[in-house]
């Protein structure tokens, strides 16, 4: 029989002064909880308790052993009860990773209004443009943005963004606002490093269909680096709007070829393949959908007026 059954019907029998109210609190019959104290005795080779008619009464070993099981069953509840706290309150370390300009305009100030309705929990933040295996690399919450691959993963959708064409009005006055694609090619590219294609789509206000390639004096492997340089006017940078969106509103930055559109982008948060999702995870992940419902800051700060020009 399971030892520590046997050893905390052994307990409840001592507790409850008998075999029948030790059967009634722990919903097990008196014939089975007989059985569980019998075979604690068989294994230990020791009588626990001396039965007569009228009591129970603890041997000397029954005593000891009692004393040292009521702790053991007492530390297990605890231990139980810990846990579950622990999936219902987010508590310990959440390990996340996220894109450096995401991570630093977005998710830092979101993971600190989340950490003051949680204080108990502590985060350990990785910010870098690299993919990451997030199994392997011991996370419990990568944010990625843009198409995912990986099945294995559980992604969930939290907001969209917008690639866009920009470049600062000094550049556009010393250079010409661009028409249409085919007049790219002249322009001065501020490339991202990481970039996974040579060629991006365009798609025009009727439908019809361009790409372009970058070709330009700056490749970077960051995304604040090409934004610093297409503010100071050296060219012009394709980055999603959470980068650009207060730039735009701004007027520090104008859209390019505002009529025709890229891909949109999707920002995910993804996380392992869990049948008992730890509430730290499940709890931000909520948090943070909600916080990005409908349009994203990133998108609401400029396209009202965009739209009006």
């Amino acid at each position: 029989m399971d030892r520590l059954q046997s050893m905390e019907a052994f307990v409840k029998v001592v507790e409850q002064g008998s075999f029948a109210g030790a059967a009634d609190a722990l919903g097990l019959s008196r014939a089975m909880v007989s059985k569980h104290v019998a075979a604690l005795e068989d294994r230990l080779g020791v009588r626990l308790l001396q039965r007569t008619t009228r009591r129970l009464n603890l041997t000397e070993v029954g005593r000891a052993y009692f004393d040292r099981s009521r702790d053991i069953i007492h530390q297990l509840s605890e231990a139980e009860e810990a846990a579950s706290a622990l999936q219902s309150m987010p508590r310990g370390t959440l390990r996340l990773n996220c894109s450096t300009g995401f991570g630093v305009r977005h998710l830092a100030p979101a993971l600190a209004a989340f950490q003051t309705q949680y204080p108990d929990l502590q985060a350990d933040v990785t910010l870098s443009d690299r993919l990451v295996d997030i199994v392997e690399d011991g996370y419990d919450l990568v944010i990625r943005i843009g198409r995912l691959q990986d099945s294995s993963l559980i992604a969930r959708r939290l907001a969209p963004t917008r690639l866009l064409l920009c470049a600062a009005p000094a550049y556009m006055a010393a250079r010409g606002e661009p028409a249409h694609p085919d007049e790219l090619p002249s322009h001065n590219f501020l490339r991202y490093t990481y970039a996974t294609t040579s060629e991006v789509p365009l798609t025009g206000p009727g439908g019809e269909t361009a790409a372009f390639g970058f070709a330009g004096n700056l490749a970077c492997n960051n995304g604040d680096a090409l934004l610093a340089a297409a503010l100071a006017g050296q060219g012009i940078v394709m980055l999603p709007t959470f980068y650009v969106g207060n730039h735009l509103a701004e007027g520090a930055l104008k859209v390019v070829l505002p009529q025709w559109t890229l891909p949109q982008l999707t920002i995910y948060a993804v996380y392992p393949v869990s049948r008992h999702l730890a509430a730290k995870v499940r709890l931000f992940v909520d948090f943070l959908a909600d916080r990005f419902r409908g349009e994203p800051p990133w998108d609401a700060c400029w396209l009202p007026a965009a739209a009006a020009e």
